[in-house]
């Protein structure tokens, strides 16, 4: 059984509702078909009936639930609300009304008001379009500073982490965090890892050095200052820093290099110092190790919002819906 499958199954345990805003593409109808007919989430797409029967040609979508924000029976309660959140920032009812009939952002206050449970878009708009809506309706999670990503690695035939599987973080949105930051990133990482795999997270904050075995450089304390702050603040975390990733992953390297480690060598959460990093990290185990890479996910959040790529497949958006309704849940 696949990763993605796992998730599903587990997905089916809790019946959540997603919303997916990007409903003239055919690439989210033929997903929202999959969806539907998997059982593992329902799926409301936003737009008018007529428009989209006609986008989708041969799919069924006659049990798909379809809102047009104009005709929705709450809009004027989303439109009186949506003005209560932003009007500290000139906000005003009309533009709120304006505003509501962009389909993320309805589709983000229907997040907001319960009657969805998650959002995932992206396969047309552009990540900040996506996440915009999220960061000035939902904001983020009680106790998270942070809004930052992971990618969900898995490595077939692969001995390390967790059977093949690991978090890599941040690989998708904060470009040089600060130490601080970083370790806000560890801490949120490691909770996504536990919520979705139900297993500990070993964190590793990755450097070229591992333990002091370079000298001592502004890319090297960052991490170090990094790990100091996530012992403090989550001292129930496994987390060790400054480790280079050979030493993070391989028993036989951490023997070595790091033998009082109790990370070193077992870790599945993998930690990048940037975003240089992490970026060239997760595309470069994904092309040569052909491994699967569900994301970037969202993490931080109060309520789950996810971001596609442009270029992602009906499957693609599939998988995210699967990690958005279990992240719900």
């Amino acid at each position: 059984m696949s990763f993605v499958d796992v998730i599903k199954q587990k997905a089916k345990e809790s019946i959540k509702t997603i919303v997916l805003p990007e409903s003239t593409d055919i690439r989210v109808i033929e997903a929202a078909r999959k969806i539907t007919d998997e059982g593992f989430a329902k799926v409301v797409l936003v737009g008018e009936n007529r428009n989209l029967a006609e986008i989708a040609g041969g799919i069924d979508i006659s049990d798909i639930t379809v809102v047009n924000p104009e005709s929705f029976e709450q809009f004027e309660r989303y439109v009186n609300d949506f003005y209560e959140l932003r009007k500290a920032k000139g906000m005003t009812p009309e533009k709120a009304r304006e505003t509501l009939k962009d389909p993320i952002y309805f589709g983000t206050m229907m997040v907001k008001e319960g009657d969805a449970d998650g959002l995932v878009a992206g396969s047309v708009c552009s990540t900040a379009d996506t996440l915009r809506p999220a960061l000035q309706i939902l904001k983020t999670a009680p106790g998270v500073k942070l809004v930052s990503s992971f990618f969900i690695m898995n490595v077939p035939d692969c001995e390390f982490g967790e059977n093949g599987m690991f978090l890599f973080s941040d690989c998708g949105l904060n470009v040089n965090p600060n130490a601080e930051e970083l370790s806000e990133i560890a801490i949120s990482s490691a909770k996504s890892w536990h919520d979705i795999t139900g297993k500990e997270a070993r964190i590793s904050m990755l450097s070229y050095s591992t333990l002091g075995s370079a000298p001592l450089t502004d890319m090297t304390s960052k991490v170090i200052e990094a790990t100091k702050l996530v012992k403090e603040k989550a001292p129930e975390l496994a987390v060790d820093g400054e480790l280079q990733l050979d030493a993070s992953i391989v028993s036989g390297v951490a023997s070595k290099k790091a033998p009082e480690s109790s990370v070193a060598g077992k870790a599945n959460v993998l930690i990048f110092p940037d975003l240089n990093a992490g970026n060239i990290g997760y595309k470069l185990v994904q092309r040569l190790a052909k491994a699967e890479a569900y994301g970037p996910v969202t993490q931080g959040i109060a309520k789950p919002v996810n971001d596609l790529s442009r270029g992602c497949s009906a499957e693609d958006i599939v998988g995210v819906v699967a990690i958005t309704a279990l992240q719900a849940k």
